[in-house]
């Protein structure tokens, strides 16, 4: 991506493509671009499946620039610091220095992001203290000593555990006690750079870069056993990540560099068992009246002023993807009791098939706290009645 100053400019002024096509392709899965945080090339994306909003609180995004003189964004780390059912997690994505000769610099880069995730000021541990970390990114580690004919003959015939010895990042974990604690799986796909663009061929120019694992995915659970990182189970677990695959995707050549993807199972005991807001859509919704939405709060929720409650179709994209919204205190009616009564207006909302929800969305803690039952609001004309004559909620 390009790291100049229009491409600076033009982050914080569009939504970036990337954004785009993942909540694209994610949308009809009912997953929901939940929070973002973009540093010129870098980029990181946190989707959740609507059910898990009300347990996921963004609690700080933040970048971390490293390249020159620690200003310039085009080497660095962006983090997104969350709370996942009363769990504290952290995700960095990072660029490090690149060249075989520079392997101190990335290790000097890789502390120096760790150092600045600091929450002075909030209410949250220590990342070191974090339940879990997932790290990945361009890490532009090499393989050492070994020559350019001995590393593409060992790929060529699948020999990948012949070159694992000499891996910078492997290095460097049996020697640092922090990085020791980073697990990652196994290195069973081909080297992920560098390649000829549009192609499968590894670098062909006069350089000839000798291929690397330059593009790594590690992972420090706070909680789980290190003795064997890839068990599918553990006794009585209250948090455990486990590995289902780590894993190179050769078709893509769009780029010098092979994307790698990892996927986990994530067993957890919930420390936080019940949302902060629940809210019912009350009575049958029609586009031709203000209707009730009634929810009850939990004794610690400190709501604000700014406070709201969004209208979404189901299906939504991200939480500004609403069809209305109304502003918690100008529009409450009533409130008794732990329970509080807001007017809607739906007379702006065009008639649909389609079902819809209602995310309460708390200004203190940025993050959705109540999400409702899908529902449908029937057009103006619709009138459903039960034997006694009373309108029923479609819930």
């Amino acid at each position: 991506m390009n790291c100049g100053i229009m491409s600076l400019l033009s982050d914080t002024a569009f939504e970036d493509p990337w954004s785009s096509f993942f909540m694209d392709v994610l949308s009809p899965l009912s997953f929901v671009k939940v929070s973002s945080v973009r540093m010129q090339g870098l980029l990181l994306l946190f989707f959740a499946k609507h059910q898990h909003l009300p347990f996921v609180q963004i609690l700080s995004t933040k970048s971390t620039p490293t390249g020159l003189f620690g200003y310039w964004g085009n080497k660095g780390g962006v983090n997104i610091c969350l709370k996942l059912y009363g769990y504290y997690v952290s995700i960095i994505n990072c660029h490090l220095p690149p060249h075989m000769a520079n392997n101190d610099q990335r290790l000097e880069h890789f502390d120096r992001i760790l150092e600045m995730q600091n929450f002075e000021g909030q209410d949250i541990p220590n990342i070191l203290d974090h339940d879990l970390i997932l790290w990945f990114g361009d890490m532009n580690f090499r393989i050492d000593d070994f020559g350019l004919h001995f590393v593409r003959e060992s790929i060529r015939n699948q020999r990948y555990s012949d070159l694992w010895e000499k891996d910078q990042l492997s290095i460097a974990k049996r020697h640092d006690p922090l990085l020791r604690e980073f697990q990652e799986g196994p290195l069973l796909f081909p080297p992920t750079y560098k390649f000829d663009k549009n192609s499968n061929n590894y670098d062909t120019s006069e350089k000839k870069r000798k291929p690397a694992w330059t593009d790594r995915i590690l992972w420090r659970s706070k909680r789980q056993p290190r003795a064997d990182p890839h068990a599918q189970r553990l006794l009585a677990p209250h948090f455990c990540l486990s590995l289902r695959s780590y894993v190179s995707h050769m078709k893509y050549c769009i780029s010098d560099h092979k994307p790698v993807t990892s996927t986990f199972d994530l067993e957890l005991k919930p420390l936080v068992s019940a949302p902060v807001i629940t809210l019912i859509p009350e009575g049958l919704w029609t586009v031709e009246n203000d209707m009730l939405i009634s929810y009850s709060l939990t004794p610690d929720f400190l709501s604000s002023p700014w406070d709201w409650i969004g209208l979404y179709k189901v299906g939504l994209r991200h939480i500004n993807d609403y069809v209305s919204y109304v502003w918690v205190r100008d529009n409450q009616v009533s409130f008794s009791d732990g329970l509080s009564q807001v007017y809607f207006n739906t007379s702006d909302i065009p008639e649909t098939e389609d079902q819809f929800l209602l995310c309460y969305y708390s200004n203190n803690l940025h993050s959705v706290v109540g999400i409702s039952k899908p529902f449908k609001i029937q057009p103006g004309s619709f009138l459903a009645q039960d034997p006694l004559g009373e309108a029923q909620p479609h819930i």
